[in-house]
This record gives C-alpha cells, structure tokens and sequence, in this order.
C-alpha cells in the first residue's frame, strides 16, 4: 500500500509561501491600523511635537549660553527657561493689560475699514451685492471657531500650553535618554543611522528655531518702532502681532500686513502709506537677508512647500497644525534626504564589492 505523503496546508506557518504571504498582510494590516492611530491621536500628537519644538528651542538657548557662561547644563537650562517664562509673563500680564483696550479698538478699526472698501468697490461697480457687516462678522467668527475647535476654551489653552512646557523642559533636560529609549526598541543594526538621523534632525530644528524667533524679534521690533515714527495708531499691539505672525511664514505675513495697512489708513492716507512703506521694507529684510541666512544654516524649504503644508495642516489639524506645518516638513525632509543618503551609500559600496569580485575573477 503506497504511502501518502501530507502537504503543509495552508495554516501551516513553517511554509516559506505562507510566512511571506503573512508577512506581507502583517505589513498592510500594521500600515493601515499606524494610519488611523495617527489620525485619531492627532491632536495629542501635536502636542507632543509641540514639546519636541520647544524643547529644540531650549536646547539651543542653553548651548548659545554655554559660549559665554561656562556652568553647568542644567543651571543655563534653568535660566533661559526662566527667561522664557519672564518674557511669557510680561506679555501676557504687563503688555496685555494695556493692550486688551488697543485689542478692541483694532478690531472696531478693521471693521470699519472693510466696510469703507466694500462700499468703495460697490460704488465702482465691482460688486452689486449689498454689503451685511453682521453677516460677514458672524461668518469670520464661525471660521475662526472651526480653526480653533482643538482650543476652544481657555482653559484648554492653558491646560495644552502647559503640557507642551513639561513636555519640553523634560525632554530638554535630558534629551539623550529620550534617545537611547526610542533606539532601543530597533533593532541593532539600525540604532547608529538612528542616532545619526536623529542628530540632524535635531541640528535642523535648533537652526531653523533660532531663525524663526530672530525674525520674530526683527520683525516686531523694527514694525513697532517704525510705524511709532509714521504716527500709526496702535503701533506697539501691531509690532507684537507681528512678531508672533512672524512665527508662520507666508500666511502670516499676509495677516499682519492686512491688519497694519487697515490700521494705516484709519489714521489717513499718510498713515496709510507709511504702513504700507513699513510692511515692504520689514518684509523685504525678512525676504532677502533673515531668510536665506537661515536657509543656509537650517533646511532649504521652498515657499510653496510650506505654503502648501500649511494649509494642508491647517485644514486637517486647526490652529496647531497650521503653526507645527514648518518643523514637520523640515523634520520630513531631514529624514527622506538621510535616508537617501544611507541608500546611496549602499549602493555604492555594493557596487564597489562587486567590482573588486570580477576584477579578482
């Protein structure tokens, strides 16, 4: 009687078809479950991103100070976070305090300006439309309440400003046993191009914070004192916000600018071009020199890139998106251009064995 021979069924995992065919699914069921992860943990996410950013921003504060004060590291970290929340503080209570009422006035002023432009096009034939100040009112603050709806409260503000503080003075800390955690879940032969990503990484979001908060002093300082000069109401409100929009390339130019020319021609029309004389020449400085200088030393991002990130973030992740949009897609980018870098480097060396093999044939 001939001997039946029994086949692997196709449960059988000592397969090698089955192994790679669940390996494969493995791969598809894992990509597709870190996807909708990431999507349901958006916001917390950001947040956290948001405490890698500050504790960047920290870190890079506490080695600039380690040029000029040779003490301890955790000592020149404990004064320039106690700087940071001095600055913090005097904004929000000493500044804001005589700001709320100039806060007020802007947005009477704003108000008024874009109903005198409307009636101006109207008049010129422009629109037919009758123009619905309650509408259009209603209208900005239902899209201002869609973009904030992660922030919606104060409360929550305060309670996710907080969290992003202990978060990046945490890290900042100690950022390399933060590090060596995240390596030791891979395995060993990609720790070192771990560790080395992660340098750059870390490089570039140091540079590229530094510029931002340089065009942030820059730009508020010089728009505060200059449209002071030019008798432009409300110059110092106008000099913050435009030192925080500063914080968003692109769109918060636009913002700011929109807000100081309006303001301008409240004032007359000789205010009104001073603002707009202001706005070019802060801009033209950010443009040409703050710009490229920390292009150079940073990550060269391409303004329709970032312009495009943030409105993509914007619109899926609000108000914290559209301000993370910049370091994600530099950290994106540091990570795809190291990685082809490893993958040439591979290539390289394949083809060079490969070489010295057939000369040795």
């Amino acid at each position: 009687m001939a001997r039946h021979i029994e086949e692997p069924g196709p449960t059988e995992v000592r397969d090698p078809f089955v192994r790679q065919e669940l390996k494969r699914a493995a791969i598809w069921i894992g990509l597709i479950v870190g996807v909708v992860m990431v999507w349901q943990l958006a916001q917390p996410l950001l947040l956290i991103f948001a405490g890698v950013v500050l504790a960047a921003m920290l870190d890079g504060g506490t080695r600039l100070l380690g040029r000029v004060l040779p003490i301890g590291r955790r000592w020149r970290l404990l004064i320039i976070s106690v700087l940071v929340v001095s600055f913090f503080s005097w904004a929000f209570i000493l500044a804001g305090t005589q700001m709320v009422f100039q806060a007020e006035e802007l947005r009477n002023v704003v108000q008024e300006q874009v109903v005198r432009i409307a009636a101006w096009a109207k008049t010129q034939g422009l629109t037919s439309q009758t123009f619905d100040t309650a509408a259009i009112t209603s209208e900005i603050a239902g899209t201002l309440g869609r973009l904030t709806s992660a922030v919606s409260s104060a409360l929550g503000a305060l309670t996710s400003l907080a969290l992003i503080m202990v978060i990046g003075v945490f890290l900042a800390i100690e950022p390399r046993n933060y590090e060596r955690g995240m390596a030791w879940m891979l395995p060993l032969a990609y720790r070192q191009q771990f560790y080395e990503t992660m340098n750059m990484m870390g490089h570039t979001l140091r540079r590229l914070m530094a510029g931002r908060m340089l065009a942030m002093t820059v730009e508020g300082f010089a728009t505060w004192m200059l449209l002071s000069v030019g008798g432009v109401p409300m110059a110092g409100l106008l000099g913050l916000l435009t030192g925080l929009f500063a914080f968003l390339p692109n769109i918060g130019a636009l913002i700011s600018g929109t807000l100081m020319i309006l303001v301008g021609f409240s004032a007359g029309t000789q205010a009104g071009l001073w603002a707009i004389t202001v706005y070019v020449v802060v801009h033209l400085v950010d443009g040409w020199v703050l710009q490229p200088m920390v292009a150079r030393r940073s990550v060269d991002l391409a303004p329709a890139l970032v312009l495009s990130a943030q409105l993509l973030f914007g619109a899926l992740f609000g108000v914290m998106g559209l301000i993370l949009a910049d370091p994600l897609i530099a950290m994106i980018k540091v990570a795809l251009e190291k990685g082809s870098l490893e993958s040439a480097e591979r290539a390289e060396i394949a083809a060079t064995s490969g070489l010295q093999q057939s000369l040795k044939l």
